[in-house]
């Protein structure tokens, strides 16, 4: 049975102004950016506040993160419009909100029976390099959309580079007063952000915004405010949608659950390794399976883990989940008495909210330092997936520039994994040689001081051994042996961590092949799985006498033995 809310075991009273306090500083962050995730969502602003309270209590209920901040984020509202897009049509505004919620159930539910069929292990099939270039092709991808709103020209329909296109075609027709408003609330934030870092930038510029509508008359000048917003309670209750449209956002809740577990998980570890606590995976699904179940009953949207706001939490002094409570608490009020005064904000100025929040999600140093990660002799055994990292952020990235989200994401997932099959069916092979000062034994084409035997070749396969390279490892070992003089071949098993039958029928063949050439074939310095696979498989006698290193196995292959 689950504890509820066991980040307040052991609560202290010396932490309340703490949590208090963080609780308030996390509100002044959350509230602008709900609005604006909201419009990337495609929904009324108003539907992000909607997700944030049920979803921030019922995580402190669950999650197993004392400092983790759950609600409306980027990458999520970016899929949620993306597949809610494609299930509604054209259907109305009113259709789209209650779907955008009902997405959030689906995700919810996806969420809790992962975790209690304990898949936390899951979100490690999303690399870091994936979502690094998943989530830098999306920041570009929503800022390129909100853009139009920043120029006062209209949208165009379309991918990355055709928004960008069709933007740039309508330049001229750009409104000045739409782009000094949301262009100076851009500017705003991002200066304080870098002179001023603990005063909340995003709100400032929403209460300014809202103020210079107010004096300037805004609305009838030309400049597109939010309009009309629905003051009261989140409406609670199920989505009104059918089953068929509820089962056609299932396929799509699981890619969405995928991006936000793994964002979440990944700010929860980062907090908790500096505060010295552990994160279960399992409950982390739990608890944001309940977040997201919260946030759709409550008319809301698809919610996650916020790294941005997670560190405002922690860096405000929060010690535990209390702060998230009070956050919901002061979200509930805004809700109540505070919503009408968002009627009047320029859409111009939630624009300029949302570019300030992603563009630092627009991490090229981390892609350049993903391409650095190379080198002449990874080159020369895997040419183009030498730097399978790189190339799985980049298309990744592209996938989601050019073929939208959901697509985007699987793209890179489905390149990741085919890297690592080429990869492993071309395993590096290496020729050891003995080092003249230590007489231990390194590949030759690192340590160019190293000498052969005479007679004996000694070769390291860096990989498991398995039915997708165990050709490609005979080709070498029967290469070697057809060296002239050569009377042995030793293979260093210490860095194979696997093998299976399809490799030891292999071994078998050729062990068999080259004996009737007069060369032997010997194993050194297996590892437990490599002995037990041998042994079970019926592996030759000679196989299954494992040397324990490489100097025995030279030494055997001179006596005989």
């Amino acid at each position: 049975m689950l504890g509820l809310f066991p980040s307040l075991r052991g609560y202290r009273r010396q932490w309340l102004g703490r949590d208090a306090l963080a609780g308030v500083t996390v509100w002044a962050v959350l509230v602008p950016e709900a609005l604006a995730y909201a419009t990337i969502a495609g929904v009324s602003p108003v539907v992000g506040l909607y997700a944030a309270p049920a979803a921030l209590v019922l995580y402190a209920a669950f999650g197993s993160s004392r400092h983790l901040v759950v609600g409306p984020m980027a990458a999520t509202a970016a899929l949620s419009a993306a597949i809610v897009g494609e299930a509604a049509g054209g259907a109305s505004a009113d259709v789209h909100t209650a779907m955008t919620a009902a997405l959030a159930v689906t995700v919810g539910i996806a969420g809790l029976l992962a975790g209690l069929l304990r898949l936390g292990f899951l979100a490690s099939f999303i690399s870091e390099p994936v979502l690094k270039g998943f989530i830098v092709g999306l920041a570009l991808t929503i800022i390129a959309g909100q853009l139009p709103k920043l120029f006062g020209v209209e949208a165009a329909p379309g991918d990355f580079f055709e928004k960008i296109w069709a933007l740039i075609g309508d330049l001229g027709e750009t409104s000045g007063l739409t782009l000094l408003v949301g262009g100076g609330s851009l500017l705003l934030i991002l200066v304080l952000r870098r002179v001023a870092p603990f005063v909340p930038g995003s709100l400032l510029a929403v209460a300014l915004g809202i103020a210079a509508a107010a004096a300037f008359d805004l609305e009838h000048r030309g400049v597109a405010v939010v309009g009309g917003i629905e003051t009261g309670p989140p409406p609670f209750g199920f989505p009104d949608v059918s089953v068929d449209a509820l089962g056609g956002l299932a396929a799509g809740s699981v890619g969405v659950l995928l991006v936000a577990f793994a964002e979440g998980l990944a700010a929860a570890k980062s907090y908790a390794v500096r505060d010295h606590y552990e994160i279960d995976a399992d409950r982390e699904l739990i608890g944001l399976g309940a977040a997201g179940l919260g946030a759709g009953l409550s008319g809301g949207m698809v919610v996650n883990g916020s790294l941005s706001k997670t560190a405002v939490n922690w860096s405000a002094g929060a010690r535990t989940q209390l702060s998230g409570v009070f956050v919901a608490f002061l979200t509930m009020v805004t809700l109540l008495f505070l919503t009408g005064l968002f009627e009047r904000l320029p859409e111009a100025v939630l624009a300029g909210v949302v570019v300030a929040a992603v563009v630092e999600l627009v991490d090229i140093p981390s892609l350049v330092a993903l391409h650095r990660v190379f080198t002449r002799r990874l080159g020369r055994a895997y040419g183009v997936a030498a730097r399978p990292d790189f190339v799985t952020a980049v298309a990744a990235m592209l996938g989601v520039m050019i073929f939208d989200t959901l697509p985007g994401l699987f793209i890179g997932i489905g390149v990741s994994l085919l890297l690592l099959l080429y990869r492993s069916s071309r395993p590096v092979i290496s020729e050891l040689g003995r080092l003249p000062e230590d007489g231990h034994f390194a590949a030759l084409d690192r340590h160019t001081d190293g000498r052969r035997i005479p007679g004996v070749v000694v070769l390291r396969v860096e990989a498991g051994i398995y039915f997708a390279n165990a050709e490609r490892i005979r080709s070498t070992v029967r290469s070697a042996a057809g060296r002239e003089g050569a009377t042995a071949v030793v293979i260093d098993a210490e860095t194979v961590p696997f093998v299976d039958v399809s490799a030891v029928r292999m071994l078998d063949e050729l062990t068999e092949e080259l004996e009737a050439r007069g060369v032997r074939l010997l194993l050194a310095g297996d590892v437990g799985q490599v002995r037990d696979v041998l042994r079970t498989a019926g592996a030759r006698a000679e196989l299954r006498h494992v040397y324990p290193t490489v100097q025995a196995a030279v030494d055997a292959s001179s006596t005989g033995t």
